[in-house]
């Protein structure tokens, strides 16, 4: 007899929906007690709703005994407070110019407001965040970054030294931490750095399973505009090279493949704005946006 459920008297959507997880049983098992680091970045930094959708998704990995860390960008958010101050915001080569006075903007936003709005949106969810940035714990030691053609960049720089043990302690007390990609130099200068490249060096000192980078595009196209669901990182060169991956992607195809490179078994381009990606990614047999690896998916 086919039991009665309150608005689907077939019980069709329920069966439906035990399905699903009965198929996302074998991947909770094979990415359980091991690290994924997911880099937030686009409009989902933002975006009340997809904030609130990432949230469900990294304290749903968590109780699944996934060790998750979170990376987090917030370059609209900042220039939308340089703009409030009246302090102009310089690019160069399309890096943003950040001199002293930028800086204590950047860190206000991305240590200040962002990292304690997605700690926020994950305890209503019920997971137990913790938010950081690069300087504590001597997470990230950064040195000074210059642009493509020798231009000074002011306090922008690039992951030196790593050291995670204050990663290592929140992840064993089961919490996710939340790290805003601001870092200490060897100069006692305070230096922003890019959150792509700083959780790919994240990723890569752990020796992640994956690193997910959700960014405001669907991943990586082929020439004909179509996604690209599994490159390895060969690949990935080749397509750079003869133009197929625009200069708008090439950062984020290089930090994928970086982390590839350093022992992070796949690195995957997502993006953030699709509702419950992450969990679309890892919990599917289709996976979503373009995993990058030694071998195809």
């Amino acid at each position: 007899m086919t039991k009665n459920f309150a608005g689907d008297p077939s019980g069709r959507n329920w069966v439906r929906t035990a399905k699903t997880l009965a198929e996302a049983l074998p991947h909770i098992q094979r990415h359980g007690n091991r690290v994924v680091v997911i880099k937030l970045g686009g409009a989902a930094v933002g975006d009340e709703e997809a904030r609130k959708n990432f949230a469900l998704d990294v304290t749903l990995l968590r109780q699944c005994d996934i060790q998750t860390v979170v990376v987090h960008g917030g370059g609209p958010q900042i220039s939308g407070m340089l703009d409030r101050l009246g302090i102009e915001a310089r690019f160069v080569g399309g890096q943003r110019v950040t001199d002293s006075a930028a800086m204590e903007v950047v860190e206000m936003v991305l240590a200040g407001s962002i990292n304690k709005n997605i700690v926020s949106e994950i305890r209503m969810q019920g997971g137990r965040a913790v938010g950081i940035s690069g300087k504590d714990g001597n997470l990230l030691c950064a040195v000074k970054r210059e642009s493509a053609d020798g231009s000074d960049l002011g306090f922008v720089g690039t992951p030196a030294e790593m050291d995670t043990r204050i990663l290592d302690d929140l992840i064993a007390s089961e919490a996710i931490p939340v790290i805003a990609p601001v870092a200490f130099g060897a100069d006692g200068e305070t230096y922003n750095i890019n959150a792509d490249t700083a959780a790919g060096a994240i990723a890569s000192a752990m020796r992640a399973a994956r690193l997910l980078l959700l960014t405001d595009v669907e991943g990586v196209l082929d020439a004909d505009g179509r996604l690209l669901r599994s490159i390895t990182a060969e690949e990935a060169a080749r397509l750079i090279d003869d133009g197929t991956i625009g200069s708008g992607m090439i950062p984020k195809v290089r930090t994928a493949c970086d982390a590839v490179e350093s022992g992070v078994r796949a690195a995957v381009i997502l993006d953030g704005r699709t509702p419950h990606a992450t969990l679309l990614e890892l919990f599917t047999d289709r996976g979503a946006g373009t995993l990058i690896s030694e071998q195809p998916r």
